[in-house]
């Protein structure tokens, strides 16, 4: 037994949201935009790298629905419609990176008799993401004479076509190098470019629940986004080449620049095949990527470019610094890479251009730059020719990959959208299920499922609730009234300013009876104590055996029409295109908020008493926070009581929801985050037997079937 103590405090939760201008999406000022710094702070040692950098990555994972990664179907390329240049030729190619979802691009190779970095009959290869403005784009006669004056571009002809100048360079050189196109360019048109990258409004189709599409409720709870399903584009183009009988699938770089860095970034961050990588113009402690192709919910919240770079690291990398949001990275950003690198071992594996005359481009002065980078590490001889060369420019024709013989698929739009989205889902659930353990595994096979399925579901859980217990000197304390023995209620201001957190918390005293357990009831509250002085008040509350701790939670912000509405909605960014990835891309839904606050609360108690037992008791409005504190607080909470009533996440109807969590629907829900409470005291009233079928089957997998009551 614990031992007994006298408690004369109580904690509140205020996080407290104040409607701005009587609007529902009023920024708070807390909230962190794409447009903000993003510093990196490199770690003391290898092993704190370590362990960040794997905490990194499965956030990207996560954050890009990637998390279990679906099946790899076959791709069955079609490569047809050489067109021969001098030192290289080119091919169209299509596949499927999804059954019915193709990928298009342009595929350059050295001319037969180039020997350069031939090994074994392979070569190497570069896969070249282009960015916004499209594979095909040409560079108008003013802009080219501009760029040409200023020594941006060399050529009159090739340099109207600055992304495909650096895959016939790579050629010449003696690499295999593919540039594909990004949804809504080029050839890519089952996805139009309005949907893509310009959706300001949200269309009728996306208010469907039954047959989601992009941009809809249901996506971002199943974190299906564009910027997603161009890293899912990404690695399958590089599962492309890396197939292909001339490659060597040991010797693959990428590098692409603006939106096309970005995917580098990404694909460098989570595809461990790629040897050598230039994102350009991207990597920045600045803007972070302004289209809704580069932005998606949880991706940048505690990190940023900069960070996401790192995870490439030890391996060798270049960008460079141009006159736009990357011209502090000479001082903010890419020393703190020569750091991380140095600490690694190789301080010379990275490296960053200074181009503060030029502005955003990956012109021909970057590519010089970029070129003896992959030639070094990609094993080409010191005697490659690193100098473009002009070329004849492509027709509009030869650039085109669908033709009569070769016809576009004819699934395009919404309806397409749909069973992208569908394919998606049901991989996901496949996976997932599939880690559940059965109830007729062996009592070791039931260990190891439930070992494997804490790491997949916990783990992106974790992602979402991306925090752990806090020690008592992160927090400041501060009673908030005096006259605590008069009234038999103390209240006290918990602050924890590493997370810009702070709390409130009531406590009934019962006049300085000792207590063997401390119990937390979380209320949503604006900040009013009446509703928890009342409740404090009550019979309910009148017991010599428990120290009673009201906890105020963050309500959101209420409906500005009518303020007596119990309605409350998440703060928003000020931003008028509709997308939850530009908010819940960098900051924390509420519902986490809560989590934090309840966090807070438990570590202060912890930290007062240590052998006291804790216990938490929610209702429907409480019990998403509540659960997910309790998981993480594990043993330091004893018991925890649900009162859901059916109550889900999915049943949010806008991510201007104040209980919206992006991919809460992926993730088994309410179930699936009561799951992760296993072999701890868990309490469910409200509740169908059907409904918690899956948690009882992890508490028992946990041998802990006798913990989970159900009422």
């Amino acid at each position: 037994m614990r031992r007994p103590i006298v408690w004369i405090l109580a904690l509140a939760i205020a996080f407290t949201i104040t409607p701005t201008n009587a609007q529902t999406n009023a920024q708070t000022p807390d909230l962190k935009t794409l447009n903000d710094h993003f510093p990196f702070a490199v770690p003391e040692s290898p092993e704190a790298w370590q362990s960040r950098s794997s905490a990194l990555r499965r956030r990207v994972l996560v954050a890009t629905g990637l998390w279990p990664m679906p099946d790899k179907t076959a791709i069955k390329p079609v490569i047809h419609g050489r067109i021969e240049r001098e030192g290289f030729t080119v091919d169209k190619v299509y596949f499927e990176s999804l059954p019915g979802h193709f990928v298009t691009g342009m595929l350059f190779r050295p001319a037969a008799d180039n020997p350069n970095g031939v090994i074994n009959g392979q070569r190497p290869a570069v896969l070249c993401p282009h960015g916004h403005g499209g594979r095909t784009m040409r560079l108008d006669d003013n802009e080219l004479a501009r760029q040409i004056e200023s020594g941006g571009e060399v050529f009159e002809k090739s340099g109207r076509y600055p992304k495909l100048a650096r895959c016939a360079h790579l050629a010449r050189m003696g690499c295999v190098s593919f540039i594909f196109d990004m949804l809504g360019y080029a050839d890519s048109q089952q996805i139009e470019f309005q949907t893509a990258h310009r959706h300001a409004d949200p269309r009728p189709e996306e208010s469907d629940r039954d047959q989601p599409c992009f941009f809809s409720i249901d996506a971002d709870l199943n974190l299906q986004s564009i910027m997603g399903l161009q890293t899912w584009n990404a690695i399958r183009a590089l599962d492309f080449l890396a197939e292909l009988p001339d490659v060597d699938a040991d010797r693959l770089g990428v590098t692409g620049g603006s939106g096309g860095g970005t995917q580098t970034i990404l694909l460098g961050a989570i595809d461990p095949r790629i040897k050598v990588g230039f994102p350009n113009g991207m990597v920045s402690t600045s803007m972070q990527g302004g289209c809704y192709c580069e932005n998606c919910n949880y991706l940048r919240i505690g990190t940023g470019n900069v960070e996401l770079a790192a995870l490439f690291a030890p391996k060798p990398q270049g960008m460079t610094a141009a006159n736009d949001w990357t011209k502090d990275m000479l001082t903010d950003g890419y020393p703190q890479l020569k750091q991380l690198y140095t600490m690694l071992g190789v301080p010379e594996g990275v490296i960053c251009g200074d181009l503060l005359k030029y502005p955003h481009n990956y012109n021909y002065i970057t590519r010089s730059m970029m070129y003896p980078l992959m030639a070094k590490h990609l094993g080409l001889p010191e005697s490659t020719p690193l100098v473009e060369q002009d070329f004849e420019p492509f027709t509009e024709d030869q650039m085109k990959v669908w033709d009569e013989e070769h016809p576009a698929p004819t699934a395009v739009g919404i309806p397409h959208e749909r069973k992208v989205l569908a394919w998606w889902t049901k991989q996901n659930d496949q996976k997932l299920r599939s880690l559940v353990p059965t109830t007729s595994s062996t009592e070791s096979a039931a260990a190891k499922q439930l070992q494997e399925y804490r790491r997949v579901l916990g783990g992106a859980w974790k992602v979402i609730f991306d925090r752990e217990l806090p020690k008592r000197e992160d927090l400041i304390i501060e009673q908030i009234n005096k006259d605590a023995i008069e009234s038999d209620i103390a209240s006290y201001r918990i602050e924890h300013p590493g997370w810009k957190t702070s709390v409130e918390v009531d406590i009934r005293t019962n006049g300085g009876q000792q207590q063997t357990t401390r119990s937390i009831h979380p209320i949503l509250s604006a900040g009013s104590t009446d509703t928890s002085h009342q409740l404090l008040s009550s019979k309910k509350f009148a017991s010599d055996k428990f120290q009673f701790v009201v906890t105020h939670l963050a309500a959101g912000i209420r409906d500005a029409a009518d303020q007596a509405n119990t309605s409350s909605r998440q703060p928003l960014i000020e931003d008028n295109r509709n997308y939850s990835g530009f908010t819940f891309g960098y900051n924390r839904p509420l519902t986490v908020k809560r989590f934090e606050q309840l966090l807070c609360v438990i570590a202060f108690l912890k930290s007062n008493d240590s052998q006291s037992p804790i216990s938490i008791s929610a209702d429907p409005d409480t019990c998403l926070s509540s659960a997910a504190a309790a998981v993480v607080a594990g043993e330091w909470v004893d018991t925890l009581s649900i009162r859901s009533d059916g109550k889900r996440f999915a049943a949010v109807r806008s991510y201007q929801d104040h209980d919206f969590v992006p991919g809460a629907t992926k993730y088994f829900d309410l179930p699936g985050l009561m799951t992760l409470r296993a072999p701890h005291h868990l309490t469910v009233t409200g509740e169908s037997e059907a409904s918690m079928e899956l948690v009882k089957r992890v508490y028992q997998a946990a041998g802990a079937a006798e913990s989970l009551q159900l009422h």
